[in-house]
């Protein structure tokens, strides 16, 4: 709120004069931060939490759908710990909402959703079948706003004899098509996906599946009279323990490999392998902070309890320099580290 983060800017400023900076030079740099205030709107957003990087050329400011513990930082680089979990790829997950009236594609973390455009894949059974020929072959009740089909509601297919089996064999092109362009479009794809829809259609989509990682279960119900939120919540349900299966996983890999030479704990070690590539999975306390200066060409490490002007979080370095190399990071509370120690890692070699 309002007073927290004037109490914050005060602490910046602060900051600011211990590592050197001139009184109105510091002052000067908070200006637009400290604007915000009187900034009522701004107080207004949506958001659980608030992330504001402020530089000599710029005042970026992030609402954020996860609470953060308060924390002022001062340095050459902006702190990115508490906030890699909005961005690593153990989040990230799609959902294709299927209806014969529609297709939608979201893309997804653990803490969002947004609806990606389609291209390359019908957007509807007639679309995909050419409504001329289905219409010869098939006949279908709720030809718009009726008492049967409500606006909204998926318009139903039937076939003629044959107990609906020519439906179902159309709908099963329908979806190969589906398939085609959903691969095409995202390539072999490494997030897993999460299926909404009515249950046939869900289970005539499986038979049409080629991605690899489609996850079982699904969202049941008619997608086109769910929010993009109300998805998005159903659909992580199902994705959860995939993520915390891998999770697990690569905790029970560090274990396996500790003695080894490919797992370490040690700060220095984790340090210099992070920032030279080899850090393959980072393991670090979401909410610890290890204060210090790191000189890795002398290969000093000096560690305090508290901050002293010029020190860094050497956690968040280590993160930071991971991320910039591909690596994978689980950002955690200290009780969930593998061997409850701040920082730990897999190594490529």
């Amino acid at each position: 709120d309002v007073i927290a983060f004037k109490n914050l800017l005060r602490r910046a400023e602060e900051y600011l004069i211990e590592l050197g900076m001139r009184a109105p030079e510091a002052v000067s740099m908070l200006s637009e931060a400290r604007a915000l205030l009187a900034d009522t709107p701004f107080w207004r957003s949506e958001g659980r939490g608030l992330a504001v990087f402020i530089s000599e050329d710029a005042t970026d400011t992030y609402r954020l759908p996860i609470a953060v513990d308060e924390l002022v930082y001062a340095g050459d680089h902006v702190q990115v710990k508490p906030l890699v979990a909005l961005v690593a790829r153990d989040g990230v997950f799609r959902v294709l909402a299927l209806s014969q009236q529609s297709i939608r594609l979201l893309e997804g973390t653990r803490f969002s959703t947004r609806e990606v455009p389609v291209s390359g894949m019908p957007t509807s059974l007639a679309d995909a079948l050419k409504y001329d020929v289905w219409e010869k072959q098939l006949q279908f009740s709720g030809l718009g706003p009726t008492a049967a089909a409500p606006a909204g509601r998926s318009t139903m297919f039937h076939g003629h004899g044959g107990g609906g089996e020519d439906a179902k064999d159309a709908i099963l092109r329908y979806f190969r098509l589906v398939d085609t362009g959903l691969r095409e479009m995202i390539g072999p794809g490494s997030e897993p996906l999460v299926l909404a829809g009515v249950e046939y259609l869900l289970a005539i989509y499986r038979e049409a599946n080629t991605y690899p990682v489609l996850l079982d279960g699904g969202v049941t119900g008619n997608p086109d009279d769910l929010s993009p939120e109300t998805l998005h919540d159903r659909a992580w349900a199902i994705a959860e323990p995939y993520f915390r299966r891998a999770q697990e996983e690569a905790s029970e890999r560090y274990r396996a490999r500790a003695g080894t030479g490919l797992a370490t704990n040690d700060l220095k070690d984790v340090l210099a392998a992070a920032k030279y590539g080899r850090v393959d999975t980072l393991f670090v306390a979401v909410d610890r902070q290890r204060w210090g200066v790191w000189d890795p060409g002398a290969g000093s490490l000096d560690v305090h309890d508290t901050a002293r002007p010029g020190d860094e979080d050497l956690l968040d370095s280590a993160t930071a320099y991971t991320v910039a190399h591909g690596g994978e990071v689980y950002a955690m509370s200290a009780e969930e580290l593998p061997d409850k120690e701040p920082v730990s890692a897999l190594l490529r070699y």
